[in-house]
């Protein structure tokens, strides 16, 4: 079945009304949302738009492909998310956006980023929010505060058909060209509203949908959205609870999740002393078989960073926290007695 079926109808329903958007557009990918995201803001020669150097190449790809230029910020160490005080300095008149990403599904400090766009109209916040669907900050939901944000449904993702994401909407300004990019640059939500008698080309699109076969994988993920998080909590919490009596002992941190947020339960992470004995402590655990892995490679120091970026910028704390950071397995099948065996192997290998 080909996109826009009942499942899509279902699922972006659902979606709208836990993340409060005024549209939800299912995408093939998250990228693809991205994309949109890119096209609907018109980006022209010369503009640029800021991203975290610490996250996946498509928070920039997607910008980069529309023809933007990319600057890069450090991300703040408490959360691993953008650090607004280092937006603050990289802003200038060039600037049309600022990506935020939420990592391991704990909010950013969407306060301090609105406070800085405060003072420059005109640039929008879009929220790369791929790990953080069912999260909140200050009781909204993450997703809520860009103009617009986007979701991933990837194998690797809490709540996942597969490959898909999804655009979410938040200015209503922006709902009838979304449409159009969406149905490949042609108005045929109009025609099929019956605004107009037939529909035609309009503007620049693609073929973004999401097949409503996979949209009905989705929906029925999305209707065990319940026992999923709350599974993903208990693995969460046991984890930590098997490692937080070592953690200043050997030397490691723990994710912080602050007061005023509550996180999506996306991933366990660690950050180890320093990078080589990361490198051992990761080694020896895939030696015993247990599949523990780092994360992102620094944006802005990347072959690609380095050729798209409008000019160079230091972002040591996300060369630090790539070094040093391991994540654990993490997801559903895992057992307690899985977690336990995983969590020994890691105490035993910082202890030696």
């Amino acid at each position: 079945m080909s996109a826009g079926g009942p499942f899509t109808e279902r699922a972006s329903s659902l979606l709208a009304l836990e993340t409060h958007a005024f549209e939800v557009l299912l995408t093939t990918s998250c990228t693809d949302a991205l994309e949109m995201s890119a096209l609907l803001l018109d980006l022209q020669p010369g503009d640029t738009v800021i991203v975290p150097s610490f996250t996946f190449v498509t928070s920039a790809l997607a910008f980069v492909r529309a023809g933007a230029q990319i600057i890069f910020a450090d991300i703040e160490p408490l959360t691993l998310g953008i650090d607004p005080a280092h937006v603050a300095e990289l802003m200038d008149e060039s600037v049309r956006a600022v990506v935020a990403v939420h990592y391991a599904g704990v909010g950013c400090d969407l306060e301090g980023l609105q406070a800085v766009l405060a003072d420059w109209d005109g640039v929008a916040l879009i929220e790369d929010n791929a790990h953080g669907l069912f999260g909140s900050y200050r009781g909204s939901p993450l997703g809520s505060f860009g103009r617009f944000s986007t979701l991933s449904f990837h194998e690797t993702k809490n709540i996942t058909c597969g490959e898909g994401g999804a655009l979410l909407i938040n200015d209503p300004a922006d709902i009838e060209r979304a449409h159009i990019l969406y149905h490949k640059g042609t108005n045929r939500r109009s025609f099929m509203l019956g605004e107009v008698d037939k529909y035609s080309w309009q503007d620049v699109g693609s073929s973004f949908g999401l097949s409503d076969v996979l949209a009905a994988i989705l929906l029925g993920q999305l209707e065990q959205r319940e026992p999923i998080m709350r599974g993903r909590q208990e693995l969460f919490d046991r984890y930590l609870s098997l490692l937080e009596p070592h953690a200043g002992r050997l030397g490691f941190a723990l994710p912080v999740v602050p007061h005023d947020r509550a996180q999506a339960y996306h991933m366990l992470y660690t950050l180890l002393p320093d990078q080589p004995t990361r490198d051992r402590v990761l080694a020896e655990l895939r030696s015993q078989g247990v599949g523990a892995t780092f994360h992102y490679v620094p944006l802005h120091s990347s072959a690609g960073g380095r050729k798209f970026a409008k000019r160079q910028t230091e972002c040591p704390v996300t060369e630090d926290v790539a070094g040093r950071l391991l994540r654990l397995p993490f997801h559903l099948s895992l057992s307690p007695d899985d977690a336990e065996r995983i969590t020994t192997a890691l105490i035993n290998a910082l202890g030696r």
